[in-house]
């Protein structure tokens, strides 16, 4: 029987097809390595994620999950910030060129961004999550996240 090959996240990185978007997220593999202070794990096989945070829905189902993360897509690179974008307006207007989701940040190219307002956001985020998950004991779904108090 043929096991699942487990990727790592280097590894993961190195097989994105596009030169610039490679770069782009190695880059971003450090960076979130070293605002975070958690190991890159490869999550889904297609997504870096940094930090941890357990979920419990109301339906009984738990889990655990990554707080922040990206995944290097064919065009465009996908910033995951699982405690949502509530309340991080002030740091997305001095981001530079992206396009939001609920919990998402999708970018073009890292060059574009400003770096501080990427470390803000990064750590914000992780902040975030681990403050409502103390509070909480478990986050009950991603939508019941209260919004970040801007600063």
């Amino acid at each position: 029987m043929d096991e699942a090959k487990t990727v790592t996240p280097i590894e993961l990185v190195n097989n994105v097809g596009n030169e610039q978007r490679r770069r782009d997220a190695l880059e971003l593999l450090a960076l979130m390595e070293d605002v975070t202070g958690h190991e890159p794990v490869v999550w889904s096989g297609s997504t870096v994620g940094f930090g941890q945070y357990h979920y419990r829905y109301k339906t009984g189902q738990e889990g655990d999950f990554f707080s922040v993360g990206f995944s290097p897509r064919a065009d465009r690179i996908t910033l995951y910030i699982m405690s949502g974008l509530r309340g991080f307006d002030d740091i997305l207007d001095r981001l530079g060129p992206h396009t939001s989701g609920k919990s998402t940040v999708h970018i073009k190219r890292l060059d574009d961004l400003d770096r501080e307002a990427l470390i803000d956001l990064i750590s914000e985020c992780v902040k975030h999550v681990e403050q409502v998950e103390k509070a909480m004991g478990a986050i009950p779904r991603m939508s019941d996240i209260p919004p970040r108090k801007a600063h």
